[in-house]
C-alpha cells in the first residue's frame, strides 16, 4: 500500500500544480502530510519529519539560493550580461549567431533564471540575427537550449543546488560533472539548432535598435569583471572538493583558508560582494527592499519555500517504510542512473517546472539512495546530474519558459513543439547518455 500511496502522492502533485495551478509549496507540504497519515506514521513522527525536513534542507542551501539570485540581479541590471555576450560574439564571429547565443545563454543562466535570461537577451538576439541576415528560429532555440542546459545542470542555479542539498551531494563534484556534461549536451543542441531548426524561417524584427544596445554596452562593466561573480565561487567550491578528494592532512594554513573560502556559503557570499562592484556606482537604493536586492529576494522566496517543502516530503518518505519496499523492487530492475532521469523527466513533462521536477525527484530518491547502490559522493553527484538532465525533458505548453520563448520569437504553439520542445529532448537525452557512459567508466 505504501507504493500505491506514493504513486497517488505524485499524481496529486502533478494534478494540483499543473492543472489547478496551486503553488508547489502548498502542494508539496500538504501531500507530505497526506502520505504520512495514509501510511500510518505516528502523528508525532510526522511533525518531527516536517520540522527536520524543512529546517535541515534550508539550513544547508537557503543562503546559497539567496546569494545566487542577488548575483543574478546585479549581472542583469548592470548590463554585465550584455558585455559577456559581446565578448562571446568576438570569439565566435558575427556570422555564427546561433552558436554565440547558445554559449551566451549557458553563461547567463548560471546566475539568472532561464525565463529572465531569455527576456534579457532576446532583443540582442533579434538585432544580431537581423544584422547577420539569418532566421530568428535557429538563434532563438540555441539561446533557449543554452539557458536550459546550465539552468538544470550547473549550480549555483537554484534547482541543482536544491537537489544537491536534498540528496546531501558534494556541490563541488556536482559542478565538476555538470559543467562538462552540460557543455556536451549544449553542443548537441547547437548542432540541432543549426542543422534542423534554422531551416524554418522567422523574420527577426528587432525590438531594440543598434543605438540602444550600444548605450547599454557603454554603461556595462567589462566582460572579465562581469564574469567574476559567477566563476570565482565556482572555482573556490571546486577547489575545496579537489582538496577533500586528496584528503590533505590538516595543519596547513593555506589549505585551511582555501577550504573555508570553498564552503559554498562563503564562496557565494564572495560572489555577491563581487557583484556589488558591477555597477559604475553602487547606490543604497540598489540594496533596498524596492531595489535590485529586494526584487531578487522576492524571486528567491518562492524557490526557497518550494525547496523546503520538498525537504519535508523527502523526510516523510525517508521516515516511512517506502525506501526498503521501493528500493528492493527497483534494484532488481537495475535501471542504474537512468532511474533518476526517468523520474525527473516524468515529473517535468507532467507539470512543467524544471525546478519543481529537480526538487520533487530528489525528495523521492532520498530515502532509497543506499538501497539503489548510490552510496559514494561521486554517485550522489551523478544522481543530481541525472535528475537535472531529466528536468530539461520535455518543455511544452505547461512550462512558462515555453511560452516566454515562443512568444518572444514569433513562433506559434505547433512550431514551438516542433522546434523547441524537441530541442529540450535532444538536450536532456544527450546529457543523460553522456552521464551514463561516464558512469560505466568510473563506477
Amino acid at each position: 500500500m505504501a507504493v500505491l500511496y506514493l504513486v497517488l502522492s505524485i499524481v496529486l502533485i502533478i494534478l494540483l500544480t499543473a492543472r489547478y495551478k496551486i503553488h508547489p509549496f502548498i502542494v508539496l507540504f500538504l501531500v507530505a502530510l497526506f502520505y504520512g497519515i495514509c501510511v500510518g506514521m505516528p502523528f508525532d513522527e510526522i511533525i518531527t519529519s516536517v520540522n527536520e525536513g524543512f529546517g535541515n534542507t534550508l539550513g544547508g542551501i537557503g543562503l546559497l539560493i539567496v546569494f545566487g539570485v542577488i548575483v543574478g540581479a546585479f549581472l542583469e541590471h548592470s548590463g554585465g550580461a550584455y558585455k559577456i555576450a559581446e565578448k562571446v560574439l568576438q570569439w565566435t564571429g558575427p556570422k555564427r549567431v546561433p552558436t554565440a547565443m547558445g554559449i551566451i545563454g549557458w553563461f547567463v543562466s548560471i546566475p539568472v533564471f532561464a525565463d529572465s535570461g531569455f527576456i534579457l537577451l532576446s532583443p540582442l538576439n533579434k538585432s544580431l540575427s537581423k544584422r547577420a541576415k539569418i532566421t530568428l528560429s535557429g538563434s532563438a532555440v540555441a539561446l533557449a537550449l543554452g539557458l536550459t542546459a546550465s539552468h538544470t545542470l550547473v549550480p549555483p542555479t537554484p534547482g541543482p543546488i536544491a537537489a544537491a542539498g536534498i540528496l546531501d551531494a558534494d556541490l563541488g563534484l556536482v559542478m565538476l560533472l555538470g559543467v562538462p556534461i552540460s557543455a556536451v549536451a549544449l553542443l548537441a543542441g547547437l548542432i540541432y539548432a543549426n542543422k534542423y531548426v534554422a531551416k524554418t524561417y522567422i523574420d527577426p524584427i528587432p525590438e531594440v535598435d543598434e543605438i540602444e544596445i550600444k548605450k547599454r554596452l557603454q554603461k556595462a562593466p567589462g566582460a572579465v569583471k562581469s564574469s567574476l561573480p559567477v566563476f570565482v565561487p565556482i572555482i573556490l567550491i571546486v577547489l575545496q572538493s579537489v582538496i577533500n578528494m586528496f584528503e590533505v592532512a590538516p595543519g596547513n594554513v593555506f589549505i585551511e583558508i582555501l577550504l573555508f573560502l570553498g564552503e559554498p556559503m562563503i564562496a557565494l557570499l564572495i560572489g555577491m560582494f563581487l557583484a556589488f562592484l558591477l555597477p559604475k556606482k553602487l547606490e543604497r537604493s540598489m540594496l533596498s527592499t524596492d531595489g535590485w536586492v529586494g526584487d531578487a529576494l522576492k524571486n528567491a522566496a518562492s524557490i526557497i519555500l518550494i525547496t523546503g517543502a520538498g525537504g519535508i516530503f523527502g523526510k516523510v518518505l525517508q521516515n516511512s517504510d517506502i525506501a526498503a519496499i521501493l528500493g528492493s523492487a527497483l534494484s532488481d530492475i537495475n535501471l542504474s542512473i537512468w532511474l533518476p532521469f526517468l523520474i525527473a523527466a516524468s515529473i517535468k513533462t507532467a507539470q512543467g517546472s524544471s525546478t519543481v521536477a529537480l526538487i520533487t525527484a530528489a525528495s523521492i530518491l532520498t530515502p532509497m539512495m543506499g538501497t539503489l547502490g548510490f552510496d559514494t559522493e561521486l554517485e550522489k553527484a551523478m544522481v543530481v546530474i541525472a535528475i537535472g538532465a531529466g528536468s530539461s525533458v520535455f518543455s511544452h505548453a505547461n512550462d512558462s519558459f515555453f511560452w516566454v520563448m515562443t512568444q518572444l520569437s514569433g513562433m506559434d504553439t505547433k512550431m514551438g513543439y516542433r522546434l523547441f520542445s524537441l530541442g529540450t529532448f535532444v538536450l536532456g537525452i544527450t546529457a543523460v547518455i553522456t552521464l551514463f557512459l561516464l558512469y560505466l567508466i568510473i563506477v
